[in-house]
C-alpha cells in the first residue's frame, strides 16, 4: 500500500508500496530514522487512516475500505492502542480511563475488569487517582491496562517507552510483552530503541517510505 499526502512541492509520499502480513500472536517492529514513515504505517494498519493506494485486510475483512464508523466498528473489541503520549483522560481517574473502552462496547462487567487490569499492571492503588495526578510511568501502565482490558487479538503501540526515563521504560516492555504473552495477542510495535524492537519476532526496517530489511528472531 502507498501513502501520499498534500505539500506546496506536490505529492509527498509517505509510505511508498509497502506490503507484507501479520500472523496471530505473532510480535512485529516497525524501526526506522525519524521521519521514516513508521507512525504513519501503523496508523494505516489501524484504520486510523486509508492508503491513497492499496488496502488493509484485518481478519479477512477489506479494513480500509470501510468508511471511518465502520472501521471502528472493527476495531472494538479486538484491538488496542498504547501511544507515547499515553492519551488518557487526564479529569479521569485510573479507573475511568480503563473502564471506557468497555463501556463502548457496553460489557456489563466493567468495573471488575477494569480493576483487575489495574492490578495486572500494579496500580491497583491508584484506582481512583485523575490521570494528571500519576507520573508518567504509571500513566503508561494505565494505558497497557486500558488496551489489554478488552482482551484483544491484535495490539498497535506507537514508541511506548518512547516519553520514560530507561527504568520506567524497563518496566513498561517487560509489561508489555508480558500481557502480550498471557492474552496471545498479536502486537504491532513502532519503536526507534533496539532493544525493545529485539524483543520482537520480527523486525521490518523503513527508510523513506520503504522496507529496506526484515529480520526473523527466534
Amino acid at each position: 500500500m502507498t501513502k501520499e499526502v498534500s505539500s506546496p512541492d506536490g505529492l509527498l509520499t509517505i509510505v511508498d508500496a509497502v506490503s507484507f502480513s501479520v500472523e496471530t500472536a505473532e510480535t512485529l517492529a516497525i524501526t526506522g530514522p525519524s521521519g521514516s514513515g513508521k507512525s504513519t504505517l501503523l496508523a494505516l494498519l489501524a484504520g486510523l487512516d486509508v492508503p491513497t493506494r492499496g488496502s488493509v485486510i484485518l481478519g479477512g475483512l477489506p479494513f480500509s475500505s470501510l468508511d471511518e464508523d465502520g472501521r471502528a466498528r472493527l476495531r472494538a473489541g479486538r484491538v488496542g492502542f498504547v501511544f507515547q503520549s499515553f492519551q488518557l483522560i487526564p479529569s479521569m481517574t485510573a479507573e475511568e480511563n480503563v473502564r471506557l473502552p468497555l463501556e463502548l462496547i457496553g460489557a456489563e462487567d466493567a468495573g471488575v475488569r477494569a480493576k483487575q487490569a489495574l492490578a495486572d499492571v500494579g496500580l491497583a492503588g491508584r484506582a481512583r487517582y485523575l490521570a494528571r495526578q500519576l507520573s508518567g510511568g504509571e500513566q503508561q501502565r494505565v494505558a497497557l491496562a486500558r488496551a489489554f482490558v478488552v482482551r484483544p487479538t491484535l495490539l498497535f503501540a506507537d514508541e511506548p517507552t518512547g516519553n520514560l526515563d530507561r527504568a520506567n521504560g524497563i518496566r513498561i516492555a517487560e509489561l508489555l510483552f508480558d500481557l502480550n504473552a498471557s492474552y496471545g495477542t498479536t502486537l504491532i510495535l513502532v519503536t526507534h530503541e533496539k532493544a525493545l524492537a529485539a524483543r520482537c519476532g520480527r523486525i521490518i526496517d523503513l527508510i523513506d517510505g520503504r522496507i529496506v530489511d526484515e529480520s526473523i528472531h527466534e
